[in-house]
């Protein structure tokens, strides 16, 4: 009895299994290929050159106090040097700082951007899955292998809805 029970309930799971459609998408290229990126980089392209300007502004300061200190540096009192080489340590940390500050804001920055883009891209994944009654999508590229015939390519459609223009793809946002 009990084998058959555990027979019965094996073969149910098998055709369950077998009875399931699956689908697969390219987030990446969904994400990435949207007008909202665009403008997401655009932004942080912006916020990376006010950076880039202050950083500049602030090794430039170091290094005209650096040469005046390179010039001056034999006729200096021994208080007069420390001073000034603790001022140059002080404005080196400020620039290394500001560099590690920096990187963790826009990282912070391009997150907070490209966040609500995944989130549109989830949400039109998921329509896409309920309309046409899948019960898996997977990442394109997830497995080594897969059927193409019995998987549903959301990719195509789901450009689409994210305003994606036709012929646009990685390889060109790359040149």
């Amino acid at each position: 009895m009990k084998k058959t029970l555990l027979i019965a309930a094996m073969a149910f799971m098998t055709v369950s299994v077998f009875g399931q459609s699956f689908g697969r998408v390219n987030t990446t290229e969904l994400v990435q290929l949207s007008p909202e990126a665009d403008e997401a980089r655009a932004k942080l392209q912006t916020q990376g050159q006010d950076a880039q300007q202050t950083y500049q502004d602030m090794v430039d300061e170091f290094n005209k106090k650096y040469e005046a200190y390179q010039k001056g540096v034999s006729g200096f009192s021994e208080a007069v040097r420390a001073t000034k080489e603790k001022e140059l340590n002080e404005i080196n940390q400020r620039v290394q700082e500001f560099s590690a500050n920096v990187q963790q804001e826009l990282a912070q920055s391009e997150q907070a951007l490209f966040q609500p883009i995944y989130q549109k891209a989830t949400g039109i994944v998921k329509d896409l899955a309920k309309k046409y009654g899948l019960t898996l999508v997977f990442e394109e590229g997830s497995f080594p292998y897969y059927d193409e015939a019995a998987i549903k390519d959301l990719t195509p459609e789901a450009r689409k809805s994210m305003g994606i223009q036709e012929g646009r793809t990685l390889e060109s946002l790359q040149a």
